[in-house]
């Protein structure tokens, strides 16, 4: 899968992805054959991570 270059775009199709069909990020990356480092850096440069209770992105 080819990951949106915007970050707000990345977080919002990750989170609704997680959400909607994914128990985890792992289940996620592995399906869409992802990088889970790539999403987490990238997500990070602007302030959020992966709560892994949650299972969702959220904000520092």
């Amino acid at each position: 899968m080819k990951l949106p270059n915007d970050p707000a775009m990345l977080l919002s199709l990750v989170n609704m992805r997680l959400r909607d069909q994914y128990k985890s990020l792992d289940d996620f990356c592995a399906s869409e054959n992802t990088d889970r480092r790539e999403i987490m850096e990238r997500l990070a440069e602007v302030n959020y991570y992966y709560d892994e209770a949650a299972n969702q992105f959220v904000q520092k």
